[in-house]
């Protein structure tokens, strides 16, 4: 395929061909008395053989409440040590963990639940202004069928949900290698949802091959060892903290290191100090807050070697800094998507600054990429097109939506990203923009018509459309123009009011403008682009 943007992977480095749960123990034989976990909030410290007893308690705890392989567990809570138990014991005997964002609200934690049929919801009671055993109260049971069991963390009871400690069972050696015995590397092993176009989460299933492998490669790449620590300030319920970071750091022995349940830039300069950090994680915005920091010049950094970030494109400025006052000068960037659990591409820890600085990187080992055109072939190097993945990071499928599978995923097992790119001769990726209209808010993925969706519930809202605009901090801040319904009165503050605590915080539009029409097409379509422009235009600051 010479000319042709399209890259292959290196394969010289096999595959890993087994379960979560079985690398679980292979780390606690091979680094046992290694660190394994750090929950700095928590006060807590486990190496890898401590980790492996503790999952296979609560892995008998579930196995008690009659969880069997393939049925789906739910886990609701910011990071945390029970987090990652859940996440190892539910692989260890075959169940599906189902990640929920911290920041959902009762409508879209209703929605999830019932999607994929969760039997069992581990739950923090709170989190930040959430209250998670509220929001379940109000939904109640009677609109939850499917859910059988709640469980809280921690140690307070909570009346009409299980505590923590009744997961905490003792070991039933038996029981677990029988449930252990019957399970594939190819099971469905976490479903995790990413918003849809038409405004419903889709579940995104993978595989322990899918991920496990994700994970090991991507620890391949940054050099990854047992005498490594990652620090992983990111939320475990998407895939870049659960498996580039903790699927990483056990197929490489390295430990995890949780500075907080939620992100702090202070936090994560006292972890980085305290716990002789080599590696973090990050989107561009928590960079830029860590850079921020004042502490930084009193902090010592210089055990950080190397990191990831990844989930919108990073300033040159950045990571020059991020290079220079982190010391991080093995830094790489990582680009992928959940749908491909998640990296398909990533620069190398040697790479020239202009390509960690200007390009996504080359694909990883054991993966496919391409550029195509609008009519499905592959286009010539140097050339923008949609950017296509096809390996065994590919999901499953989203979970009960063969229709919606069928739409991102063609006939030959090429995943379509929606994200447009063009790839150079050296085979590095450069992404350029959207096919869609996603915006991406400081790595979180944000969908309009879900948002628009939204609105519209609002009873004087007659249409609105949402789109991004260009922001310092956050990369791309959500935007919403709203036209009022004929004689209602509505104002920007009551848009935002019917927003805040309904949908997540990071949904909620940072600007709002009510208007009379939309710029609109000859054939009566929203322009978007044009909006945008409009609304960048009146943000930037008069002179003076």
């Amino acid at each position: 395929m010479s000319g042709l943007a399209y890259s292959r992977g290196p394969i010289a480095v096999p595959l890993l061909d087994t379960t979560i749960g079985t690398a679980l123990r292979f780390a606690a034989s091979r680094w046992a008395d290694g660190l394994a976990l750090v929950s700095r909030h928590q006060g807590l410290r486990w190496t890898w053989a401590e980790l492996d007893a503790v999952v296979d308690r609560v892995a008998t705890g579930l196995l008690h409440l009659g969880v069997e392989r393939g049925d789906r567990v739910g886990i609701w809570a910011p990071n945390c040590a029970e987090w990652t138990l859940i996440q190892f014991a539910t692989a260890r005997i075959g169940a599906i963990l189902v990640t929920i964002n911290p920041a959902y609200r009762v409508s879209e934690v209703e929605y999830a639940l019932n999607k994929v049929g969760c039997s069992v919801l581990v739950t923090a009671a709170r989190f930040k202004t959430s209250d998670y055993l509220a929001m379940l109260r109000e939904i109640g049971r009677e609109k939850l069928p499917g859910l059988r069991n709640i469980v809280t963390i921690g140690e307070d009871a909570h009346e009409g949900f299980l505590p923590w400690a009744s997961l905490l069972r003792e070991t039933n050696g038996a029981a677990l290698v029988q449930a252990e015995s019957a399970l594939g590397p190819d099971d469905a092993i976490n479903i995790q949802f990413t918003s849809g176009t038409t405004g419903f989460p889709k579940g995104a299933t993978l595989t322990h091959r899918n991920i496990l492998n994700n994970g090991y490669f991507t620890a391949q790449t940054i050099a990854l060892t047992s005498a490594d620590r990652i620090c992983i300030p990111l939320p475990l319920y998407h895939c870049f903290g659960m498996v580039l970071g903790n699927l990483a750091a056990l197929t490489s022995g390295a430990a995890m290191v949780y500075p907080g349940e939620a992100f702090d830039p202070q936090a994560v300069l006292q972890a980085v100090e305290a716990e002789g950090c080599t590696a973090l994680y990050g989107v561009p915005t928590m960079f830029i807050a860590v850079l921020g920091q004042p502490a930084l010049d009193t902090t010592d950094v210089s055990t950080l070697r190397t990191g990831i970030m990844a989930g919108s494109p990073c300033p040159v400025t950045v990571m020059r800094e991020v290079i220079d006052r982190l010391n991080m000068r093995e830094v790489t960037i990582g680009y992928g998507m959940t749908e491909t659990s998640p990296l398909t591409t990533q620069t190398a820890t040697d790479d020239p600054l202009e390509e960690r600085v200007g390009t996504v990187g080359r694909v990883h080992p054991h993966a496919e990429a391409k550029i195509v055109g609008p009519d499905g072939q592959t286009l010539p190097i140097g050339e923008q097109g949609e950017y296509c993945s096809r390996g065994y990071a590919v999901m499953l499928g989203y979970w009960d939506d063969p229709a919606r599978t069928a739409e991102a995923i063609d006939a030959d097992g090429w995943m379509h990203s929606g994200d447009l790119a063009t790839m150079d001769a050296n085979g590095y990726v450069r992404i350029t923009g959207r096919i869609k209209d996603m915006i991406i808010r400081g790595g979180e993925n944000i969908y309009p018509r879900e948002i628009e969706e939204f609105l519209l519930t609002h009873p004087h809202v007659a249409d609105a459309q949402v789109f991004g605009v260009s922001d310092a901090k956050y990369g791309e801040e959500v935007c919403a123009w709203v036209i009022a319904r004929a004689g209602a009165a509505l104002g920007p503050d009551d848009v935002l009011a019917h927003c805040r605590g309904r949908i997540a915080h990071y949904k909620v539009p940072r600007h709002v403008r009510v208007v009379e029409s939309f710029a609109m097409t000859v054939t009566g379509k929203a322009q978007k682009f044009e909006m945008r422009r409009m609304m960048e235009a009146d943000l930037q600051p008069g002179p003076g």
